[in-house]
């Protein structure tokens, strides 16, 4: 039978997909941790970021990735027939790490979409996939290597299939993307990588009230879900169009991470702040404008060519800005942190249902439809914003219509 054939397919090559990202997802997670604690260990490291910048690029170069677009490439590769190289997973992981030791404010998915699409491709070509069965393969390795970091994998399953194109969901990739996340985070607990989760000690009564004032936190969200976008990519085009050299460009962007750092003082921006994430989630942070400091230190970093991510530092972003705006309007600093920490990944990366069940994965059940209104308004205000320049907006966000009829 047709369809016992392709399950049984689907099974063993997600499982094969799940165990290369799993490992490759293990590996990376404990490199990041090793040269986080180091950097913490060692501060003069964050001297070393214009080095790090230069290393970077030259092995760019050095691969013929000059003009690698990074996590566009991947997405990008779901709907062409242009696949990630294999070269692509040891480039990101250097460069991450690089950018982790030295302080770069970047996150981690950027390099797991990065890696998981360039291994799952690899996983493909050896078992001669055609070319839709590759594109599944591919959001395979999405899935794997964010389920692989983050502990999420109905998550990570999802981004997968509504990434790509906006108002589109690829359910055909569900069963594998979902096994393939499953056999991925499993491997990576047994190598020792802990889960993410967070406590919220207090939730709102729903009540009238309680679901006006998260609804201004959403619309909030999707104001500072555009700013988010364009300072993220202007910066890249500035540093693009006034240092055109890339050794220059690095070495500049390095610099002046440094000196924000340096008159920052605290060092709670460099690197990707998992910890201040958590301090305002409890209720805590220590200066309001936090936000906004982040958003800068990450936008200098990623536009300069230091590889990462943007997610993590979306989450930061979104945290701190819930836990200073949130009692304003009434709302416990702490819920109003994991609130706007789920709605402002909603409406940077345009995928409500990921960012949804990511609440209910990190946060629990209980404050299900307060993450769900935000994430909904979130959605919706924000526009064709995204931090992703592949990413088609194909159904409208305001009607019932196809936008791109050739997309879908």
């Amino acid at each position: 039978m047709p369809t016992v054939r392709a399950w049984v397919h689907w099974s063993v090559l997600a499982v094969a997909t799940g165990l290369v990202c799993g490992a490759a997802g293990a590996a990376f997670s404990h490199a990041i941790t090793l040269v986080t604690a180091w950097r913490g260990q060692f501060p003069w490291l964050l001297w070393c970021m214009p080095l790090a910048g230069l290393i970077i690029v030259g092995l760019y170069q050095g691969a013929g990735m000059e003009n690698d677009s990074g996590t566009n490439q991947i997405i990008a590769s779901v709907r062409s027939g242009q696949r990630p190289p294999l070269r692509l997973a040891p480039l990101i992981f250097i460069g991450s790490v690089l950018t982790h030791l030295t302080g770069g404010s970047a996150g981690r998915e950027g390099a797991a979409l990065q890696i998981g699409g360039s291994l799952a491709c690899q996983v493909g070509q050896r078992l001669h996939l055609g070319e839709r069965e590759m594109n599944v393969e591919v959001m395979c390795g999405m899935s794997g290597l964010f389920a692989a970091l983050f502990s999420t994998p109905l998550t990570a399953t999802v981004f997968a299939m509504e990434v790509v194109s906006v108002g589109i969901v690829h359910y055909s990739a569900l069963f594998p993307c979902l096994l393939t996340a499953l056999v991925s985070m499993g491997v990576t607990v047994l190598l020792g990588v802990e889960p993410e989760a967070y406590t919220l000690a207090v939730i709102p009564e729903l009540e009238v009230l309680s679901l006006v004032q998260i609804g201004a936190l959403g619309v909030g969200c999707a104001l500072l879900a555009m700013v988010f976008c364009t300072v993220v990519h202007q910066t890249g085009h500035w540093y693009a169009h006034y240092l055109p050299n890339p050794y220059l460009r690095a070495v500049v962007g390095g610099v002046l991470v440094v000196a924000v750092s340096l008159l920052e003082g605290s060092g709670d921006y460099n690197g990707a702040g998992g910890h201040i994430i958590a301090q305002a989630v409890e209720g805590t942070v220590r200066v309001p404008w936090a936000f906004a400091l982040k958003l800068l230190l990450t936008a200098l970093t990623l536009g300069a060519g230091y590889r990462g991510g943007e997610i993590v530092p979306t989450f930061f972003v979104g945290a701190t800005f819930g836990c200073a705006v949130a009692p304003l309007l009434g709302v416990d600093p702490g819920f109003g942190a994991a609130v706007c920490m789920i709605a402002l990944f909603c409406g940077v990366v345009n995928c409500p249902l990921a960012s949804i069940f990511l609440s209910v994965e990190l946060f629990g059940s209980e404050g299900l439809l307060f993450f769900a209104l935000a994430c909904a308004l979130s959605y919706l205000l924000s526009g064709k914003f995204s931090l992703y320049s592949s990413q088609k907006i194909v159904y409208s966000k305001l009607e019932p219509r196809f936008i791109d009829e050739n997309a879908h």
